[in-house]
């Protein structure tokens, strides 16, 4: 299906590769192992080979030295293919991008290459129960010992630490914070610390990538284990946020174009009376409103990832490119649904199972109302709300 956002021919291959390998499970692949709660390890490891996973990430640390555009390019095809990867998003994007910026070179030898080819991965814990948007309000603490530090407190919905290797931890840096203002300080603790536990916690969501709540109890851990500069960790974060936001876009992006490509394949198939449901405009227009503004998301996220990619502030790019996708992709899904009638409910078309995933992003990770506000007070110059 044509669109408003033209592929390099770096990135058309990008995409081709993308599509031979999720063409050899297909979505039904996924959506099985995001019900059954199994992980998707063939996959990955297959994409990791092809070099998919690391494609953004440094040369020199076993990437493929691109930047947040092959990123989005691969996720939204993914995603475009039936598979929204929050693991993607997470452990090569957050979590690589934090560390390519701002881990020591031995941080970067050792856990860059394996985040490339899939080998490993890494979990994010930013999130707490009383901290989700207000990330100046991070209650777990980093504490300074004689050999190290020790982490206390607890993250909430943190994807899919199950199944990695290690979780940055955002902490609340006791020696530099005060009274009137926390410090943060960014930490990689390996999964199986003493002291590190996590839940499940039961949600609507299917996907293979489950959500969690992480319990620290003074975790000890070596100086090795701080990324970057004590204390400086609110900076450093944005460094994983920004393309976080991005590549929501770019998953957003890929179930919109997902929802259309089925909704469309069905209305000129599917035939009530006399002729296609297609050709009736109650059907044909609300599905070319919703193409509309897909494309329009798909440009503002292209855009958001040249602007991080060149260097140029991205925040209120990225912000916009994820707003203007996740809204998109939710209209899309919706009239994709409606399309086929009481068979988009069915399991057999794989739309309806979507739905949760694609709402979440409306939510998570920044929520459309911190959006609006970011954009009033950053874009318009209007007075803070808060």
């Amino acid at each position: 299906m044509s669109g408003l956002v033209e592929d390099s021919p770096e990135h058309k291959a990008i995409r081709e590769t993308v599509s031979d390998i999720v063409g050899r499970y297909g979505p039904e692949y996924f959506l099985k192992r995001g019900r059954s709660g199994e992980g998707i390890e063939e996959l990955w490891k297959d994409l990791g080979a092809a070099g998919l996973l690391g494609v953004h990430l440094p040369e020199e640390y076993g990437g493929g030295g691109g930047g947040m555009a092959e990123a989005v390019v691969v996720v939204e095809e993914l995603a475009a293919n039936g598979m929204p990867m929050l693991i993607w998003v997470i452990s090569p994007a957050i979590c690589g991008n934090i560390l390519a910026h701002h881990g020591s070179d031995a941080m970067k030898r050792e856990w860059l290459p394996d985040l490339a080819d899939g080998s490993r991965k890494m979990a994010f814990g930013l999130t707490e129960p009383d901290a989700g948007s207000n990330s100046h309000n991070v209650a777990t603490t980093a504490r300074r010992t004689a050999t190290g530090w020790t982490l206390s407190g607890s993250k909430y919905y943190i994807s899919a630490i199950d199944q990695a290797e290690a979780l940055l931890v955002v902490a609340k840096d006791v020696e530099h914070s005060t009274p009137e203002k926390s410090a943060l300080s960014l930490f990689v603790v390996p999964t199986d610390s003493p002291g590190l536990t996590f839940q499940r916690i039961d949600t609507s969501i299917v996907s293979p990538d489950g959500q969690f709540t992480v319990f620290l109890d003074d975790v000890e851990i070596g100086d090795d284990a701080l990324i970057g500069t004590a204390g400086a960790g609110l900076r450093q974060v944005f460094a994983g946020l920004n393309p976080e936001r991005i590549l929501v876009g770019a998953i957003c992006s890929g179930v919109g174009r997902y929802a259309i490509d089925k909704a469309a394949e069905y209305a000129k198939q599917r035939q009530v009376w006399s002729t296609p449901i297609g050709a009736h405009q109650g059907i044909a227009h609300p599905l070319a409103e919703a193409h509309i503004a897909v494309e329009l998301g798909r440009l503002a996220t292209m855009r958001s990832a040249e602007l991080f990619d060149a260097g140029h502030p991205a925040g209120e790019a990225a912000n916009m490119a994820k707003f203007a996708a996740s809204e998109a992709s939710l209209k899309a899904l919706d009239q994709a649904i409606q399309t086929h009638g009481g068979n988009g409910l069915s399991h057999e078309y794989g739309l309806s199972e979507l739905w949760f995933i694609t709402r979440l992003m409306r939510t998570a990770p920044v929520s459309r109302e911190m959006v609006l506000n970011f954009v009033a007070q950053t874009s318009l110059g209007l007075p803070r709300s808060y």
